[in-house]
């Protein structure tokens, strides 16, 4: 199957990457990020499954990389703003990237160059990483518990998930979203801040569990961290089975 990471220099990103050369289900991976993605040392020999993609605009984008998205089975997008980066962002570009920027690659993943083939398979299937706060509703939404200001931004991911199941519901069966809300991501290398509310997930785990998703379909329409925890862990222990 071929998969699109949106973001692939990321720290999510690239360990996306590196469990995806070595998934025996993905062929073909097509990253996407403004800057060179780098190939893990342990992956040298399946590099030929990885087409690099260096793109400047998130809101449009060029032919050739229309077509990789149109003939692709999944996109897991990871490019965000994360709350640590809020204030060094101007507020209108978190707009982009929280909200222009995912709405352009479900489009594009359902759009007009997309390969449908009879009794193919289904829907590309379209996971986006939320925030754990972020509600389905407005009226749902509350404060992260060290209470630092981010109802704006959990204003802007719920209007972005609204839009993504809308766009879904009228691609004619193109195209399917998920949410997934992890919790604080660990194992980046660096000691996590203290945030005692917040579910934790493994990075490994995290990565391990959007790829099971976009290989072998969806779930449900929303993961929450317990989800993935579970799906990843699952996933890793096939793959131990394998090698």
């Amino acid at each position: 199957m071929k998969l699109v990471i949106g973001g692939s220099t990321g720290v999510v990103g690239a360990e996306l990457i590196r469990q995806a050369l070595s998934h025996p289900w993905i062929t073909t991976i097509v990253a996407i990020s403004r800057r060179e993605t780098p190939i893990p040392p342990e992956s040298i020999g399946n590099e030929t499954k990885l087409k690099l993609f260096i793109c400047n605009n998130f809101e449009s984008y060029p032919d050739d990389l229309k077509k990789e998205f149109g003939t692709a089975d999944a996109c897991i997008w990871t490019i965000a703003v994360t709350p640590t980066k809020m204030k060094s962002i101007p507020w209108g570009e978190t707009v982009k990237i929280c909200g222009d920027y995912p709405l352009a690659a479900i489009k594009a993943l359902a759009g007009p160059s997309r390969q449908r083939r009879e009794n193919g398979p289904g829907p590309a299937r379209f996971i986006y990483i939320s925030g754990q706060f972020t509600p389905h509703s407005q009226s749902e939404i509350v404060k992260s518990p060290n209470g630092r200001g981010l109802t704006d931004l959990a204003v802007l991911e719920s209007e972005l998930e609204a839009r993504l199941y809308a766009f879904a519901d009228k691609s004619n069966g193109a195209v399917v979203p998920c949410i997934a809300k992890p919790g604080m991501i660990i194992g980046l290398g660096r000691d996590p801040p203290v945030a005692p509310d917040l579910p934790k997930i493994e990075l490994r785990d995290i990565a391990a569990a959007l790829l099971d998703q976009a290989v072998h379909g969806l779930e449900k329409d929303t993961l929450s961290n317990d989800d993935m925890v579970r799906i990843g862990r699952s996933a890793l222990s096939k793959q131990y089975e394998i090698f």
